[in-house]
């Protein structure tokens, strides 16, 4: 893939639901080389976006191109076998299954399924070993997933999502729930990930700026729906651009290429009858 191809586009987005207006005019263009962060208080319409992307909702208006193929006149399914995802809700969904090891969960990734239902190979287990060793939790591969705390779960999601791999990984929310220790380890394995040369494509989501690691080239910040700015991270990670995207007085200072936020002052709250 070149560095001009397109990974993903979004031509003005727009969508309402129950008559309500979600998203609205949204239009951003993702490139191979380039990684991502998305920014937004909860409820901005992040999620939303990554609906979009991954085929799960339709816009009301607008195009969507992901990976060349046009939303519309491809095979949906089979395309998200190109895209990994990891989230905290994935946790959950794998809460029921207490016999899965950590070895099983990362095999399931080849098949995008929870669980394994399809026959497997000595590669695959061989490479989910390896994925498993890259996060430097390969002793714990026989270990019960649900006995794994919770950022060493994480890191079993993140190498399960390399499973197959795809060209695209979503990270959801990924350091959520997790202690400063085990969210600065994730990081640090999120970053190792991104400087390989056969990295995917990453799309981080989060509203806490200090998770962009150095690798995360650009950043869009999104507001009630609506692109608040969307570029080089060093261009729109700027004070005026995250108070509007957060509605709070901040100051920015970066420090080993990450960038950390600081409130001024507490907002103020009017109490009246």
């Amino acid at each position: 893939m070149s560095q001009d191809t397109g990974i993903i586009t979004l031509n003005h987005i727009s969508w309402k639901r129950q008559g309500k207006t979600i998203l609205t005019e949204v239009s951003w263009e993702v490139r191979a080389g380039e990684h991502w962060a998305l920014l937004g208080l909860n409820g901005s319409g992040k999620t939303s976006l990554l609906k979009m992307i991954t085929g799960y909702q339709w816009p009301s208006s607008g195009d969507v191109s992901v990976l060349g193929n046009v939303f519309g006149k491809t095979n949906i399914p089979e395309l998200r076998k190109s895209i990994g995802w990891v989230s905290s809700s994935l946790d959950q969904e794998y809460q029921a299954r207490a016999s899965d090891s950590a070895l099983e969960t990362v095999i399931s990734g080849k098949f995008a399924s929870i669980g394994i239902y399809d026959k497997i190979t000595d590669n695959d287990r061989n490479k989910a070993m390896e994925l498993l060793d890259q996060f430097r939790i390969k002793p714990m591969a026989d270990q019960l997933l649900h006995t794994l705390s919770q950022g060493e779960k994480r890191k079993v999601m993140l190498a399960r999502a390399l499973m197959s791999s795809p060209k695209l990984l979503v990270l959801d929310e990924p350091c959520n729930g997790l202690d400063i220790h085990a969210k600065e380890e994730l990081l640090a394995a999120i970053e190792k990930m991104a400087q390989s040369p056969i990295a995917p494509t990453i799309i981080y989501v989060t509203h806490h700026i200090e998770e962009i690691v150095p690798s995360l080239t650009h950043a869009l910040l999104i507001n009630s729906g609506t692109v608040v700015a969307k570029g080089e991270k060093r261009e729109v990670l700027t004070e005026d651009i995250l108070e509007k995207t957060f509605q709070v007085p901040v100051t920015v200072k970066w420090e080993n290429e990450r960038p950390w936020i600081r409130i001024k002052s507490l907002l103020t709250y009017r109490i009246g009858k």
